[in-house]
């Protein structure tokens, strides 16, 4: 599938950057400019079943990884994918080339309905997300944030969620991801074997993604992984300051 996609500048260098689920280009709101303002030309995508992308039968981290290798430039300077985005560029990231990457608090695990990933309470939420709810969920984020996390959720089509269930959410996948197979934690295990470029992982303060020892198993395969203390899951819209001074040698 061919994704939408918005840019922002028109540097010589260019960064793609890959949003997580139920968002779109439009949580990048921020550092893209930042990013452009750096010399780059900047390129986000709308992930299959999100913004202005087209909806699909199947969403399966294959499909969204195949749409970017469809829709992407290779070779770029710089690579960001967050949460969902982090995996799929992850299982993209061979065919993208890109000279880094950057994985911020990939969801490299992906749970079960006992253990924090129930798809149905995403597409539930969809329903039921009002302001006040996504500001006490986010008490950080500026109002801009709030807005457009309402506006996005409109158009993102929920049945993307239950793509990713299970092990056949990532069924047929190719690329760098899907080395260790299920934790016994409970869900899949999708830590990358190595890194397939120079690769930072950027870590939410007590993610539930990139456990401790999970962060440790990375650093050991040849990962650079840093930490970004006080912040949330969506480091770039908890602390947009501290997720731009942890790229620091990335960017």
């Amino acid at each position: 599938m061919q994704l939408h996609t918005h840019t922002w500048g028109a540097g010589d260098r260019v960064a793609l950057l890959i949003h997580g689920i139920m968002a779109d280009h439009r949580t990048w709101r921020r550092v893209g400019p930042a990013l452009a303002d750096l010399g780059y030309r900047v390129v986000a995508v709308d992930l299959r079943g999100h913004g202005r992308s087209g909806r699909a039968a199947s969403y399966t981290a294959r499909d969204h990884a195949d749409d970017l290798a469809e829709t992407l430039p290779t070779g770029a300077d710089l690579a960001v994918g967050h949460s969902l985005g982090g995996l799929t560029l992850s299982l993209a990231v061979e065919r993208l080339a890109p000279r880094r990457a950057v994985y911020s608090d990939p969801a490299w695990h992906l749970g079960t309905p006992d253990n924090g990933f129930d798809p149905a309470q995403f597409a539930e939420f969809r329903s039921v997300a009002t302001r006040e709810r996504i500001e006490q969920l986010n008490p950080r984020w500026e109002r801009e944030d709030v807005d457009i996390e309402l506006a996005t959720l409109a158009v993102w089509d929920e049945a993307s969620a239950f793509g990713l269930a299970g092990p056949a959410g990532t069924a047929g996948s190719s690329g760098s991801a899907g080395s260790s197979g299920s934790s016994g934690s409970g869900g899949t295990d999708l830590l990358p074997a190595k890194p397939v470029v120079p690769s930072l992982v950027q870590r939410a303060d007590g993610s539930s993604l990139v456990s401790a020892e999970q962060a440790r198993i990375l650093t050991s395969r040849g990962f650079e992984v840093r930490t970004v203390t006080g912040a949330g899951h969506t480091i770039h819209r908890d602390d947009f300051g501290a997720f731009m001074a942890s790229l620091e040698g990335w960017v």
